[in-house]
């Protein structure tokens, strides 16, 4: 198999107490064809040292002042190369598998541009895996429609999970190819919205990534200001639909896109996810 190139970019400021545990989770997977760059805001803790540890292994580092984390990781990304495209924070951690899956998926299945993890899940500060929750269908109407922005005045219950998510490069470039720095906190959610633009978001039936939960958290800590600027980047991107009619529709809606989906075959009511079968010993796409 002609596995893709996939090119990691991992911001950090003063995170010293975790960079080397997110660094690790990355490059102890010994993907063969890993590009990974760390691009460091010029921290005053340990992190430079860290960072000069791996530093044989890195494909790029830097050690300077920037605009914030998405101006880093803009700044890490203009620098890779390879196909596919993530980025993962530096208190965060993929699982020993994420890189193998991912790169066998892109590569099985040429018609997939994204793709995320049916189970979002959360570590805690000591790196223990104390979260684990089941992700509503992935469709890009949903998306563009806010479902996936908890605590709106719209009906939505579930989240795209940043460190769980990656993309082809041919995709990136159709959206614009950067992060919009616009949006200090929610330059994520931004970016889900233009990519759901473009493309059909696909959820696979296994861990990929997880989310540290911590005490100094900027999301956690700031999330009023997160919220706005999510908000704000749906309503300029999509269109979200009143809490009433969510709940409506999701009672109704799988009879009606079955519906729907035999009259037209609609790619963008049809979520996909893709899963092993032992008895095959492959991965398939399936509908949600």
């Amino acid at each position: 198999m002609d596995l893709p190139v996939i090119s990691i970019v991992t911001p950090s400021f003063n995170q010293a107490r975790f960079l080397g545990e997110t660094m690790e989770s990355v490059l102890s997977q010994n993907y063969p064809k890993l590009e990974y760059l760390v691009v460091d805001g010029g921290s005053r803790d340990d992190s430079v040292e860290i960072i000069r540890r791996h530093a044989a292994r890195l494909s790029w580092w830097v050690s300077e002042p920037d605009g914030g984390m998405y101006d880093a990781i803009n700044k890490g990304f203009a620098h890779s190369t390879g196909e596919i495209m993530a980025w993962l924070n530096s208190d965060d951690r993929y699982f020993p598998w994420t890189l193998s899956v991912v790169g066998e998926l892109f590569a099985t299945f040429p018609e997939i541009e994204w793709i995320t993890t049916n189970f979002p899940a959360a570590w805690d500060s000591q790196g223990r895996l104390v979260n684990c929750v089941h992700a509503d269908p992935y469709r890009s109407r949903s998306i563009l429609r806010g479902r996936f922005l908890p605590g709106g005045g719209w009906f939505s219950r579930s989240w795209i999970q940043q460190e769980s998510t990656f993309w082809r490069r041919s995709l990136w470039e159709r959206a614009g190819g950067r992060l919009n720095t616009q949006y200090p906190l929610a330059a994520d959610f931004e970016l889900w919205l233009r990519f759901a633009q473009h493309a059909s978001l696909v959820g696979v039936d296994t861990l990929l990534g997880g989310f540290r939960v911590h005490p100094d958290q900027q999301s956690r800590n700031r999330f009023e200001q997160y919220w706005a600027e999510a908000e704000a980047a749906l309503r300029e991107h999509g269109s979200p639909g009143s809490k009433a009619y969510g709940f409506l529709r999701n009672g109704a809606e799988r009879a009606w896109q079955r519906l729907v989906l035999a009259l037209t075959r609609s790619p963008d009511l049809e979520a996909r996810a893709a899963a092993f079968s032992p008895g095959a010993g492959k991965w398939s796409l399936r509908r949600r």
